[in-house]
């Protein structure tokens, strides 16, 4: 069986292409960038086409293709392309064509950039005694002038003029657009030199040696037959895409639905604008946005035909159509609304403090798909505890779309009485995990810190739960209880690591840090807790018994803090996070090393039972948005 190929290899003229460009055969598809090539990589291109050097293939795409319309553009300086089909598209070669067909084939100067990035226009000529010079370097040959025709110094005095064509005739500069109708130059040319035999000589030689060179250059073509599918296409694009710089989805999309005349980046900036007041949804992007899009979507598709997958993969994402992204993208943007009022019940109010971005997929989809279902109590809590299972197991780094699509349909069976989603049951916490957490590139650090916001840790300063006013008045951030300067003037004895059997890095892991007001940690200072305690309560008006409660609240036992006990502090500490996290879980963490407490210091509170499925706190903005200053 002979395989059937989807491309077509040729070689094809180059003046036969330009004149394709010109008349609209040959544009762009609308998801090529600006052409960016600066002044050096014309004239180097000129220059290689002179000597018949390759300049690399290029690539097409036929048009026709109903499964891969995108709309198309003409190539920059192509006037007479406007409003025509396309018979096929640019998918690499952009800037080689664009600088070529300026150059080559229309009169008015070529937009470029000089060294500097500047903006400059640039008509292209060749000096022809130069060109057929045996001892000359091409790239010489090849000179860019300015937009007036006219080459001055720094002082602005005229060095060249080829402003007219006798100019040009007298220097013996041949402007390149003429390269392929040079009849007419010639005969201008010769003319002004009254046929003079070293003129008309040097001419023969230049035709000779470049003119039929441009004339006879055949361009290696790569063409994609109008049977490649769109993702394919996509791909092959990326692969071949020299300009650095990835092709996104939504800008693939983006030219798709431009095809019906519909603006997709115009529907995501009034979006984006909506969602990013809210700071928790500042970090959703259009990519982002059409995943939660595309999921919701295939959910639905699958409901009437139960063989279709749920997905929200790359390939699903392009294959969209125009008509579903109307239906969903509004129920996706309402539900990213109400997935951070969720959030902010969890005392997430900014992108900042967000474990996982990504998690806003589902959760969109999720809500979207529940609707008015999902402001029921028991549905909220199931919701939330597949949350925070997705947070601590540290499930949604990397790529992670098979589980977006697991996630809807498992989490809406949970709510209807199902067995546990597929992420509650493969969400593990370790202990061991809970000492390794020492920075904000961890989603479960980020989690633990906002955990004890929820589940009642108050503010040192004002006494009262941190809500969203109060966060962002206060500037509320994740700081040390013993801090780093202080414990660095301290050896592992002092501190009585060594009875702890563990590194120094404990000192910088969640265990010894919690959420405090900007105000209250310029008070902590670099000071013991016995000092900065005393502080606090002197600065702030606070009872020292009133103090003992607003560290309880963090889990922080006031008798171990203020006696500096750095171990005893730690081992409580320790074991109260771990059965917070439980609790956030609604499942065991693994301990896999023994916490023991010290005989001196007793704290029931941390002996309570795990609550198998995590409570949402009341909260007085559940229903509003933190303000964005």
């Amino acid at each position: 069986m002979t395989a059937t190929t989807t491309y077509d290899s040729t070689r094809e003229s180059l003046h036969d292409i330009m004149r394709d460009i010109d008349v609209g055969k040959i544009q762009l598809p609308d998801f090529q960038r600006g052409w960016i090539w600066d002044d050096d990589h014309i004239r180097s291109l000129l220059a290689s086409l002179s000597l018949s050097y390759p300049i690399g293939a290029v690539m097409f795409l036929e048009t026709g293709n109903p499964q891969v319309r995108f709309r198309p553009r003409p190539i920059e300086g192509a006037e007479n392309a406007g409003g025509v089909a396309p018979e096929r598209l640019v998918l690499d070669g952009q800037q080689r064509l664009t600088s070529l067909y300026q150059a080559l084939f229309v009169e008015t100067p070529v937009n470029t950039r000089d060294s500097r990035k500047r903006a400059i226009k640039r008509h292209y000529y060749i000096d022809l005694a130069k060109a057929v010079s045996t001892n000359g370097d091409r790239d010489d040959a090849i000179v860019a002038i300015p937009e007036d025709r006219v080459l001055r110094n720094f002082r602005g005095e005229v060095l060249q003029d080829y402003s007219a064509p006798d100019k040009e005739y007298e220097a013996a500069m041949f402007p390149l657009y003429h390269i392929f109708d040079g009849d007419d130059w010639r005969v201008g040319f010769e003319e002004h030199w009254d046929y003079d035999k070293e003129k008309v000589k040097l001419w023969n030689e230049f035709n000779k040696e470049i003119v039929k060179r441009f004339e006879q250059y055949q361009v290696p073509v790569i063409v994609l037959r109008k049977p490649t599918p769109k993702i394919a296409v996509c791909q092959v694009f990326e692969k071949v895409n020299t300009g650095g710089v990835s092709l996104t989805v939504f800008e693939l999309l983006t030219a798709t639905f431009a095809a019906d005349d519909f603006n997709l980046r115009d529907n995501w900036r009034e979006r984006e604008k909506d969602l990013h007041k809210i700071p928790v949804l500042r970090g959703i992007d259009s990519s982002a946005f059409l995943q939660a899009v595309t999921l919701l979507a295939s959910w639905r598709r699958k409901q009437e035909n139960p063989d279709a997958g749920i997905t929200c993969k790359r390939e699903a994402v392009l294959n969209l159509s125009l008509g579903e992204y109307r239906a969903w993208a509004g129920p996706i943007t309402e539900a990213l609304k109400k997935a951070a009022k969720v959030l902010h019940t969890q005392r997430i109010f900014s992108d900042r403090d967000l474990p996982y971005n990504t998690q806003f997929i589902p959760l969109a989809a999720i809500l979207a798909a529940l609707g008015n279902r999902a402001e029921n109590d028991t549905a909220r809590r199931k919701i939330i505890r597949w949350y925070w299972c997705g947070v601590f197991g540290e499930l949604y780094g990397g790529a992670i779309e098979t589980r977006f699509a697991r996630d809807l349909p498992d989490v809406l069976g949970n709510v209807d009485d199902g067995p546990d989603p597929g992420t509650v049951a493969d969400a593990n916490f370790a202990q061991s995990r809970l000492r390794g957490l020492r920075s904000r590139n961890s989603a479960a650090y980020k989690g633990l810190s906002v955990l004890l916001l929820r589940d009642g840790g108050l503010d040192f300063h004002t006494g009262e739960p941190v809500n969203t006013q109060l966060y962002f008045d206060e500037r509320v951030d994740i700081h040390h209880v013993f801090p780093r300067n202080y414990c660095k003037g301290r050896t592992n004895e002092q501190l009585g690591l060594d009875r702890l059997d563990v590194g120094r890095s404990v000192i910088d892991c969640i265990v010894n840090k919690t959420p405090l007001s900007a105000s209250t940690n310029r008070a902590v200072g670099a000071n013991p807790p016995s000092v900065y305690l005393e502080r606090i309560q002197k600065r702030f008006g606070i009872t020292a018994e009133r103090m003992d409660e607003l560290l309880s609240s963090h889990l922080i036992d006031p008798v171990a803090v203020r006696a500096d006990d750095f171990v005893a502090f730690f081992q409580l500490r320790e074991k109260g996070l771990l059965q917070r996290i439980e609790q956030a879980m609604g499942k065991p963490v693994l301990r896999d090393v023994l916490v023991s407490e010290p005989d001196e210091i007793e704290d029931e509170e941390l002996d309570e039972q795990i609550d198998p499925v995590t409570s949402i706190p009341d909260a007085e903005e559940q229903d509003g948005y933190p303000s964005t200053r």
